[in-house]
């Protein structure tokens, strides 16, 4: 079994222990009659399975639209379980304490319809902060080495697919041009687990509307997809893909590293090649940060961790890397780590934010 493989099996284990505590604890709060309770009980239940589909070949067969309603409901009703299993637990915990008589947990409706509420203000307020898309400026002293100043739109973590669809993709190309930005870049996972709804709905036509060069390197999710078929994508977006390799923009050395996916990417001080450019580089995922700073790279954005999407799984993402959103510095080196344009999973942001950066190189 490899890692991917033990990974899954733990997740699942993990996903189905929270169904359980939830299902049993819905059950014992909603003031109706057994049929009912069952039958709100296995609703849930089937929502939470069509989670399991969007990781089946069965996806890729099934009507786009379809396949579109699968992903949504199962990605959203994880994270809907996971706030219902936060509010169950804190009554548990309350219950234990003697502050929460037991009464209130047990065929009560108005703990039911409190609980019914707060999911519902919580997720349409996720739904609606996930498609506000946050404009963050960044200036940044490029010591000298620009002929000119340039205006750069960054981004990362589009992740185009079942739930973020052409219209989505179209939003977010008119925003990105309506800066008239020099240069585009994109630090991965352009594509999110399926190469076939880019093809289908022909996603490449949009990035070619983009009126700016575009560099972008690879993340974990084209590897998911596909890596070649991800390559495919690009040629035909119009976008540069650097894998391993560099390019120049006027007076600006970009760098694409592989993604860490494939343990045989090359090592950063082997792509460096002229320190009197200033030089970016596009790494998807933001571990080991000192190397940046050892090859002497000017500016570093990444993106990958979306800082958890939601709260409070920003405090793990924040525990696990030295920079999980937003910019940092290490000596003379920069650095931006993006939470995301866009989003893997939900279209739900609690605590964390969907971005864009339109940097200023002076």
């Amino acid at each position: 079994m490899n890692r991917y493989m033990s990974r899954f099996v733990i997740i699942a284990i993990l996903l189905l222990l929270l169904v359980a505590y939830v299902a049993c604890h819905t059950w014992a709060v909603a003031p109706l009659p057994r049929w009912g309770k069952g039958l709100l009980v296995a609703l849930g239940i089937v929502f939470f399975s069509l989670e399991f589909v969007t990781f089946t070949p069965l996806m890729d067969r099934l009507p786009l639209n379809a396949a579109s309603m699968v992903y949504n409901i199962g990605n959203k009703t994880v994270i809907i379980l996971f706030y219902l299993l936060m509010a169950f637990l804190l009554l548990d915990l309350g219950r234990l304490l003697h502050i929460v008589p037991r009464t209130l947990l047990h065929d009560n409706g108005y703990t039911f319809a409190a609980l019914v509420l707060l999911m519902l203000g919580i997720f349409i307020y996720a739904s609606i902060h996930y498609n506000h898309k946050v404009r963050v400026p960044l200036t940044v002293d490029a010591k000298g080495k620009v002929d000119k100043p340039l205006t750069i739109v960054m981004a990362s973590d589009l992740h185009i697919g079942y739930h973020n669809r052409r219209a989505d993709l179209s939003r977010w190309i008119d925003m990105i041009n309506s800066e008239n930005p020099d240069l585009i870049l994109i630090a991965g996972d352009i594509i999110d687990m399926s190469y076939r709804p880019v093809v289908e709905e022909d996603m490449a036509a949009e990035f070619r509307r983009l009126k700016a060069p575009v560099y972008a390197c690879l993340g974990n999710h084209e590897y998911y997809s596909g890596e070649p078929n991800a390559e495919r994508f690009y040629r035909e977006a119009g976008i540069n893909l650097l894998i391993d390799s560099a390019a120049h923009y006027k007076s600006i050395a970009i760098i694409g590293r592989d993604d860490r996916t494939n343990p045989k990417r090359k090592a950063l001080k082997d792509l460096v090649a002229d320190s009197a450019l200033f030089t970016i580089l596009l790494d998807h995922q933001p571990y080991h940060l000192e190397e940046a700073e050892a090859a002497g790279i000017d500016f570093q954005l990444s993106g990958h961790t979306h800082r958890g999407q939601i709260w409070p799984l920003s405090w793990i993402t924040d525990a696990l890397y030295e920079c999980s959103w937003g910019s940092h510095q290490r000596g003379q080196t920069r650095y931006y780590v993006s939470s995301g344009l866009g989003i893997w999973g939900a279209k739900f942001r609690i605590g964390t934010q969907s971005e864009y950066i339109v940097a200023d190189i002076h």
